[in-house]
């Protein structure tokens, strides 16, 4: 019998490949290879942002947890939606423009730039966030793309990571932003149709069973209905802070940040905006929906490790051809971040440490070259990291979240808001967003108390307005 599943995910692979390789010629430059040269239409930004945005977390991570919790995981996706459209409308414009300004092409560099002062050191401490924290993240890509392989096709979970680190490392190598932006755009088109049609198929089977969503979740059990799990009083606010904190992360992601800065045109925003709005909401609603479907359909204990629930959906519910492309959908969402992650790395190694901390000058065409290589090398270390980690994706993409939301999201809001703001207090968020994600992520009590998220991103604010104020001279 005729795999389609298997045809439709070795179309897509060759489909992406083949990207790479026609984008290949587009990279005249360093900033060609990082921010397509500022080039990029408003729906191939939407899309690229999104579908960055929204990883194997959202495919994988996002339908295990409700799967696991039941609606309590409403208010994630309530605090995702939360935080794609705040920073649409508060940050996007401003960060275009003034890195625009000050000629910069990654986060690190534009802080330095922005700031004057300090500007080594910001540049050093960013680029060791950077690649501290977006290893976990990527790692969390290569093990989606093993779990999917996994349960689709009987691949074992190394070589799935294998593939899925094989492919996204190359194409990102060869084509660099154009080919991460405009793969994006298609992985975006195939994720948000998985979003969308798999959950109505699934209540149209819950449906002819007799049920209601909220009447097939509470055979799972009566905490399963509950958007506090259950939880009364301090407890159960903390469980909606924990969920909502997610909308903290989004302002201080430098994969996401990187899509404001590529925009060909300025005032195009807005659409880009629109589409990316508009893509969100089905899509972060259909996830929270795949994982109570899958609760409704197979229960508590039927899977090992339950962020497998959306590629058993596709496989149980969906025809053969369909599956193939849903599925690419699943490792779609993988790439699109993992490819946009090993870019930003390699932006900050060459970019913000080598090119601008060393003073190294070197040629265009070396520069280019040294990127692809560091690349390959940051690739290489998340594939490792991949397989010798026992977290869910779930949980390594919140740590990584945190950790990079809390260091880089404070300082950006407030240097493109605040004229008071200095280096020094700049230096003093991102160091103290790091640190308390790092301790408090370790402390299992804390964590479950409050969220790190939370906690982080207040932590690292506090830190840059005290530092600030008390390191600006008063006007006489």
């Amino acid at each position: 019998m005729m795999n389609y599943a298997l045809i439709g995910f070795i179309v897509y692979l060759i489909l992406v490949l083949f990207v790479g390789l026609l984008t290949y010629k587009s990279n005249k430059t360093h900033s060609d290879f990082f921010i397509a040269g500022r080039k990029l239409n408003p729906w191939v930004v939407a899309f690229s942002e999104r579908a960055s945005g929204e990883s194997a977390w959202l495919l994988v991570g996002l339908p295990g947890a409700a799967l696991a919790a039941g609606f309590l995981e409403v208010w994630t996706a309530l605090g995702c939606v939360l935080g794609i459209i705040f920073y649409w409308f508060v940050i996007a414009y401003d960060l275009r423009r003034e890195s625009e300004n000050v000629n910069a092409i990654t986060l690190p560099n534009f802080f330095a730039e922005k700031l004057g002062e300090g500007a080594g050191i910001i540049r050093i401490v960013s680029t060791l966030i950077i690649v501290f924290f977006f290893t976990f993240y990527l790692a969390a890509q290569f093990n989606g793309a093993g779990k999917v392989l996994l349960v689709t096709f009987g691949i074992p979970q190394i070589w799935g990571v294998v593939i899925g680190a094989v492919v996204i490392i190359f194409y990102t190598m060869m084509g660099g932003f154009f080919a991460v932006a405009w793969t994006d755009l298609i992985q975006g088109i195939i994720m948000i149709g998985t979003l969308v049609v798999l959950p109505v198929v699934g209540l149209f089977e819950i449906g002819k069973m007799g049920h209601s969503l909220h009447s097939a979740v509470s055979q799972a059990g009566h905490n399963y209905v509950s958007f506090t799990g259950g939880a009364t009083g301090i407890a159960a606010v903390s469980v909606v802070v924990s969920g909502l904190s997610w909308f903290f992360g989004y302002m201080g992601q430098p994969h996401l940040l990187t899509r404001f800065m590529a925009i060909g045109d300025i005032n195009k925003i807005k659409v880009s905006r629109r589409i990316a709005i508009a893509w969100a909401i089905p899509a972060f609603t259909g996830a929270f929906i795949i994982g109570l479907v899958g609760l409704s359909m197979y229960g508590q204990g039927y899977f090992e490790d339950v962020e497998q629930v959306m590629p058993a959906l596709t496989h149980d519910f969906l025809p053969a051809w369909l599956a193939g492309i849903f599925i690419s959908g699943a490792i779609a969402a993988m790439m699109s971040t993992a490819d946009s992650q090993l870019l930003v790395i390699s932006s900050s190694v060459i970019e913000d440490f080598y090119h601008k901390t060393l003073g190294k000058s070197l040629s265009n065409k070396k520069l280019l070259n040294l990127s692809r290589l560091i690349t390959v090398a940051v690739g290489l270390f998340g594939f490792v990291i991949a397989i010798t980690s026992a977290k869910l994706v779930f949980g390594l993409v919140s740590y990584a979240w945190s950790g990079l939301g809390a260091s880089f999201g404070p300082a950006l809001l407030l240097l493109l808001k605040w004229k008071r703001i200095n280096w020094k207090g700049v230096l003093a968020g991102m160091i103290t967003g790091s640190l308390v994600t790092v301790v408090w992520s370790e402390i299992a009590f804390l964590d479950q108390a409050i969220s790190v998220r939370f906690v982080s991103f207040v932590a690292a604010l506090l830190a840059i307005y005290t530092v600030t104020l008390l390191t600006t001279p008063k006007p006489k």
